[in-house]
């Protein structure tokens, strides 16, 4: 089997939380869509990255059931483990950098087409969802813990049959409610994940938060 790494990304302030994240750094090693799939499903998190050129940055996105373009915790993830300046899924040319103890990287929202939103009256309607909640399609839930500070509570649930049930931590979710609010927000997810977002006016976002190795 090929050698996984697992990171935990969007970990809290307190350390707790995080997205597990599992890194394939030789993705030579598991070649072909049925393969990676396959790998994917059987370790069972939200994304598997493959990363197919460490020099030049480029990687294979999958979730337990299919590829991805782009994805915000798995862009974070591996530009942390491999100290990248730039990272190349599908999507596009992914600008990535350190600052402040967090990890960075920039994105666009159409990158990740299909992620709904919905805003709930309070954080407490938003808790207390069934996970996941009736319908089908990517719902992204949120609600305003404090608008003026751009603080914001969410709960992301893929709803794609594929086992993930809720997703701990979703940078390209929160990208792309950023794009629709048009300011930076500090997005308070899952049971104890961090993500902060920040607007430019090209219409890019950028994503950060802290990234560990899982125990």
């Amino acid at each position: 089997m090929a050698e996984v790494e697992v990171l935990r990304v969007f970990v809290g302030p307190d350390g707790r939380g995080g997205n597990l994240l599992g890194v394939v750094r030789d993705g030579a090693s598991v070649p072909g869509t049925q393969a990676r799939r396959r790998l994917a499903a059987e370790l069972g998190f939200s994304e598997t990255v493959f990363v197919d050129d460490t020099r030049r940055g480029v990687v294979d996105i999958w979730t337990p059931s299919v590829r991805l373009p782009f994805a915000g915790h798995p862009a974070v993830g591996t530009a942390w483990l491999l100290g990248a300046e730039v990272l190349r899924p599908p999507a596009g040319e992914v600008k990535a950098w350190a600052e402040g103890g967090l990890t960075w990287v920039r994105g666009r929202a159409e990158w990740a087409s299909g992620r709904r939103t919905q805003r709930f009256g309070s954080p407490e309607e938003v808790d207390a969802l069934p996970a996941p909640p009736p319908g089908e399609g990517w719902l992204y839930a949120w609600a305003w813990a404090d608008e003026a500070a751009g603080r914001v509570r969410a709960r992301a649930f893929p709803r794609r049959g594929d086992g993930i049930v809720e997703d701990e931590a979703t940078g390209a979710a929160a990208l792309v409610l950023t794009a629709e609010l048009g300011r930076p927000l500090d997005v308070r997810q899952g049971v104890a994940s961090q993500i902060l977002t920040r607007p430019h006016p090209d219409g890019t976002v950028d994503i950060g938060g802290r990234v560990s190795p899982a125990p």
